[in-house]
C-alpha cells in the first residue's frame, strides 16, 4: 500500500481524502529557554509591585530547575488575577488544589528570603 489516502466521492469527482490536521503550533514549538526567558519577564512584570518582588527573584533562581509539567503549571498561574496571587502566596486565602502546590513552592521561596 502507498502512503495516499483512498479517494473519496464527492458528487461525480473523486478527491483525496483530507489530510489530518497539523499538530499545534505555539506551547509545544516554543524553545525552552525562549520560554524560560518570557517567563521570567512576565514574574517581573506584574501588576502590583508586591509580586513582582516575589515572582520575579522565584522565576530566576527556580525556574530552570523546573520539569515541563511544571513550567506550563507556572505559566498557568502567570495568568491568574494579581492580587489573588498575593492573597494565596501570604496565606490569606486558599488556592485553587491545581495551583496548590506551586503556590507553596513559590511562599517557601519568598520567606527563605
Amino acid at each position: 500500500m502507498s502512503g495516499t489516502p483512498p479517494p473519496v466521492e464527492k458528487g461525480n469527482t473523486p478527491e483525496l481524502a483530507p489530510e489530518p490536521a497539523p499538530e499545534p503550533v505555539g506551547d509545544a514549538a516554543e524553545a525552552a529557554e525562549a520560554r524560560l526567558k518570557r517567563l521570567r519577564m512576565r514574574s517581573w512584570r506584574r501588576g502590583i509591585k508586591e509580586m513582582d518582588l516575589i515572582l520575579g527573584p522565584y522565576a530566576d533562581q527556580c525556574l530552570h530547575t523546573l520539569e515541563a509539567d511544571e513550567v506550563r503549571l507556572y505559566d498557568a498561574l502567570l495568568s491568574e488575577n494579581d492580587q489573588d496571587l498575593y492573597a494565596w502566596v501570604t496565606g490569606r486565602a486558599s488556592p485553587p488544589l491545581a495551583h496548590a502546590p506551586m503556590i507553596a513552592r513559590i511562599a517557601a521561596h519568598a520567606g527563605a528570603r
